[in-house]
């Protein structure tokens, strides 16, 4: 497993329940500006094996990224049921609900 890897999956463990992060902040705060492509891919293979919330990430305009209508509505009501408020256009509020650790 590559460091960078090892830092996304460590970053997405410590996410608290009723926040989020976007694909992009996680991959900054690894090492990679421009690795958020590779945060999907880590969160596609890796989200059983290490136990993530996988429902916490979404993308950079507050919206759930999945394309899949199965998975997009479980990541939705799990949200919701964290608290998280989901608006029109299924819109989250980033300003309310999205996570600093880097401001800890």
């Amino acid at each position: 497993m590559t460091p960078f890897t090892e830092r996304v999956i460590n970053i997405i463990q410590q996410i608290p329940e009723g926040k989020v992060m976007t694909y992009g902040q996680i991959a900054r705060l690894a090492g990679s500006s421009r690795g958020a492509r590779q945060v999907v891919r880590i969160l596609h293979s890796m989200s059983k094996k290490y136990n993530l919330p996988w429902h916490r990430v979404i993308n950079a305009k507050g919206q759930v990224a999945l394309r899949d209508e199965a998975s997009y509505q479980e990541q939705i009501l799990i949200l919701e049921s964290e608290g998280v408020d989901i608006g029109l256009k299924d819109e989250i509020n980033l300003e309310l609900f999205q996570w600093h650790p880097e401001e800890q």
